[in-house]
């Protein structure tokens, strides 16, 4: 009898401890804590075991200290992989405080002239939406030309959603104009079947980048190198001069400015498939995305220069020269930097008055002076 209740103590015992600790295992998966689940499993367990240890009398230290201790020690050893990524810093977008340039805000980043400009936008203000990394650009053109107000850089005139959402707000109608790259075919396909044109632009230029770990001693690639690399061909630094370490090619959603510019650059070459992550998504279990890009020493990503130099700032990444050519705003003027996008303002069919005399305006003196004071090329350079 006495085994019995025993039994059924312990039984209880696992129930409970199995009901309090599955709310909290769950939030730390889906909370992205999926490399310390390994390690939160082991401690459950080895709480189990000592209510265990306890309720069945053993007494015996190597056993009520050395199994917990072996589980811990097991446990860290399967999240060790995941523990080290996480040191591992993420350059994405969303450590973008787009407020810093938000127009008229008081000591914004966003660009002025030395004057008053002399075309204002009155009446009817075009929606504007485009992608983060030339949010400081039309905010500058805002401040510029809009009336004074405050302009929310997610919910007004005047805010960003980043490409891909940008893109299906235009063909949707619901913005004016948009400031991004060029489409790529899927978004060119949905404005096809929506039966809207999309109105390219031109208004600046901008360099593709590609940028490694600091401690990576390649200093730069070839077009055919990177090609190379990112069709899979080259998987090891030390095949284009660095150490002998796995090249880590990371790439960006589709439908994002930065990846419809490698599919252009890397145009008919077949483009490898990309690192992907485990996400937990609540609406559609666990899914495969691409991963943000980690500094690895063996990482390769790409992005566009001001973005990357300007909006991040990262020091503890260095941007790749291309055909022993750095991406500077001279070469991108020169053209001797091989790897250049333009930037549009692209529109698909609005009926605001305001937005073709907008778009003259950019395209003038004044307009391109906000390029390049922002840190883009003029069109005209």
């Amino acid at each position: 009898m006495k085994q019995k209740g025993q039994v059924l103590g312990f039984i209880g015992i696992v129930i409970f401890i199995l009901f309090l600790s599955a709310p909290l295992l769950v939030m730390v998966l889906f909370a992205g804590g999926q490399a310390w689940m390994p390690v939160a499993a082991a401690v459950v367990l080895t709480v189990i075991l000592l209510f265990g240890f306890a309720i069945f009398g053993v007494r015996q230290r190597k056993i009520v200290f050395g199994i917990p201790l072996i589980l811990i020690v097991i446990g860290f050893l399967i999240a060790a992989p995941g523990l080290y990524k996480l040191t591992k810093p993420v350059v994405q977008a969303d450590g973008v405080d787009l407020y810093e340039y938000a127009p008229f805000l008081e000591g914004t980043k966003a660009a002025s002239l030395n004057g008053p400009a002399s075309f204002k936008v009155e009446g009817d203000l075009p929606v504007m939406d485009g992608a983060t990394a030339l949010y400081p650009l039309y905010a500058s053109f805002a401040q510029a030309v809009y009336p004074e107000k405050d302009y929310d850089p997610y919910m007004s005139e005047v805010m960003s959603s980043r490409t891909g959402q940008a893109y299906e707000s235009l063909i949707n109608g619901e913005v004016d104009i948009i400031f991004v790259a060029g489409p790529s075919d899927a978004q060119k396909e949905r404005a096809r079947r929506a039966g809207k044109e999309l109105e390219l632009t031109p208004i600046g230029k901008e360099a593709f980048v590609f940028f490694v770990n600091e401690s990576n001693p390649v200093e730069g690639l070839t077009q055919e190198e990177i090609r190379g690399i990112y069709s899979g061909k080259i998987t090891n630094w030390k095949e284009v001069g660095g150490k002998g370490t796995e090249i880590r090619a990371y790439q960006r959603p589709p439908d994002s400015g930065s990846q419809t510019a490698l599919e252009a650059f890397m145009g008919d070459t077949p483009i490898m498939v990309a690192p992907t992550e485990q996400t937990a998504d609540l609406m559609s279990g666990i899914i495969e995305d691409v991963a943000d890009y980690r500094n690895y020493g063996g990482a390769i990503g790409y992005t566009f220069r001001f973005y990357s130099q300007t909006m991040i700032g990262d020091d503890k990444v260095r941007l790749l020269a291309v055909d022993a050519v750095e991406p500077t705003a001279d070469n991108i003027r020169s053209g001797d930097y091989p790897i250049v996008s333009e930037l549009y303002a692209v529109t698909a069919g609005t009926d605001n008055p305001n937005v073709k005399p907008f778009i003259d305006w950019i395209l003038s003196e004044e307009g391109q002076e906000i390029v390049e004071r922002t840190g883009y090329v003029g069109i005209g350079n």
